[in-house]
């Protein structure tokens, strides 16, 4: 099962910063785009925790993912994201730029929603697995 969760948790990844190439660089910025970029970025943070670590729990997954989002926001209070950004500007897709309230509310929900659907999908999978299933 192992095995098998890190392999779809990669996939996703793949897809999910795809999507996240794609809402940056091809619509035009908007607070849509901006909150779907974050929500792309939440779980792109929790699909690269369970790529890591697949056998922790889905809560724990998500309180590390949780914390990392709101970690990078928070730094970008220092301005150092924006300064290191304009040298180098693919810093700003993993560091952001200036920050803002409201990603930390798209962060934690949507983070909150991605460890619900993996904790359903995990629950799913054992009674599958159970004996006499």
């Amino acid at each position: 099962m192992t095995r098998t969760r890190r392999l779809v948790a990669a996939l996703l990844l793949v897809v999910t910063v795809a999507a996240g190439l794609l809402v940056h660089g091809l619509l035009p910025d908007t607070a849509a785009t901006d909150i779907a970029g974050d929500a792309l970025y939440a779980v792109a943070a929790y699909l690269a925790v369970v790529l890591t670590a697949p056998r922790l729990p889905p809560l724990a997954a998500g309180g590390i993912a949780a914390a990392w989002c709101v970690a990078v926001e928070l730094f970008q209070l220092t301005g150092l994201p924006l300064v290191w950004g304009a040298t180098f500007p693919p810093v700003m897709l993993v560091l952001g730029t200036v920050f803002d309230a409201r990603d930390l509310l798209v962060y934690v929900a949507t983070i909150i929603l991605a460890t619900a659907v993996d904790a359903g999908i995990r629950r799913v999978r054992r009674a599958a697995e159970a004996p006499g299933s």
